[in-house]
């Protein structure tokens, strides 16, 4: 089943293009609000390098699961 989503307001500008896939691969950066120095500091502290990367990080999931529990119950 093929999936569309708009996500310009999630992505730097050279990135709204390319599909998922690419995205996947791309640097940290290519999220919007996501500099270069942003990403150093994720590859130095997490071994981050990718937005896949990023996205499967334990620690970013658990925080995510948090505040999703949080919502949840409000």
């Amino acid at each position: 089943m093929a999936v569309s989503a708009n996500l310009d307001a999630l992505l730097d500008k050279k990135y709204e293009e390319l599909p998922l896939e690419q995205v996947l691969e791309a640097p940290v950066a290519a999220l919007a609000g996501v500099s270069e120095a942003d990403g150093e500091l994720l590859k130095k502290a997490f071994n981050i390098t990718t937005v896949a990367d990023l996205g499967r990080n334990k620690h970013f999931r658990a925080a995510a699961a948090l505040l999703d529990l949080h919502n949840a119950s409000k």
